[in-house]
């Protein structure tokens, strides 16, 4: 393998992906290997299409039933988009239950920030940005707000509990990729990192970084791909076994677990 096959870029879930198990971003990233739905994903989905709509209505109408009245219109904009979801489910009551776990967290949302007194600068924001060394980035950023006098303030939805600190570092390392490409495209140091927990009793976590932790960051991201390109040159994707492969949809592929990987593409699809 060459690494003419590798993205042209580098996302945050990407990177996680190679952190987590150099051979899920092979077949995630290079072979494209399709995985099944599920249900958390897909309520994941819900709550920040209704989060990033809440925002689009005049701040005084910003309540929690009105942001719960969004999860229905959501829901069926999602579904008749991807009209297989509906087999996530055994039956409607099933469905049903699903998006009332999706309404609990909209409403949970309002117990960690008041919308209506905020203006968000951006939101889904999708942002590329080319670092010094070539390397390029891109993402989607939940939500940018700008304070008059230049403060920014990125915010991440999580719709799972907020970890211990002991397992909270990847979430802040995306957070922080989400920090390097915005210090890059607008040369400032974002003023914080905030991650917004909306699951279990709802939560907030954030970081105040400075330059000289966006640096290392940076550099972070920039060893990960230079192993990527290791990878990717040597044609060698090592499995790394963790309490995570008990989720993994590619065990029937994965030398781990007997499995034998397909054979490589010979081209990435266009845009990857």
């Amino acid at each position: 393998m060459t690494t003419a096959l590798l993205p042209s870029a580098l996302s945050p879930s990407r990177a996680s992906d190679f952190l987590q198990c150099p051979l899920l971003f092979r077949f995630r990233t290079i072979d494209r290997l399709p995985e099944a739905p599920s249900a958390a994903a897909l309520r994941g989905t819900l709550v920040h299409s209704c989060l990033e709509r809440l925002y689009e209505l005049p701040a005084e109408t910003r309540t929690p039933r009105t942001a719960v009245g969004l999860v229905d219109p959501q829901w069926t904009r999602l579904r008749d988009k991807r009209p297989e979801v509906e087999d996530l489910f055994a039956d409607d009551a099933a469905r049903d239950a699903w998006l009332e776990s999706a309404r609990d967290l909209v409403r949970r949302y309002f117990d960690l920030e008041n919308p209506a007194s905020l203006e968000p600068r951006e939101r889904e924001m999708r942002i590329e940005v080319e670092l010094p060394t070539g390397l390029r980035l891109r993402g989607y950023v939940d939500r940018l707000d700008v304070t008059p006098d230049g403060r920014v303030r990125v915010v991440d939805y999580k719709t799972g509990k907020s970890p211990s600190p002991r397992f909270e570092d990847k979430a802040k390392f995306q957070i922080f990729f989400y920090a390097v490409m915005l210090w890059r495209d607008l040369g400032i140091v974002p003023t914080r990192l905030q991650l917004v927990y909306l699951g279990g009793n709802g939560a907030i976590r954030w970081y105040d970084p400075t330059e000289d932790e966006l640096r290392a960051a940076e550099a972070e991201i920039s060893d990960i791909w230079s192993r990527i390109e290791a990878a990717g040159r040597a044609g060698v994707w090592e499995p790394k076994k963790s309490r995570l492969c008990d989720w993994c949809d590619h065990r029937a592929v994965c030398p781990a677990f007997g499995g034998t990987p397909p054979p490589l593409p010979d081209a990435l699809p266009p845009g990857a």
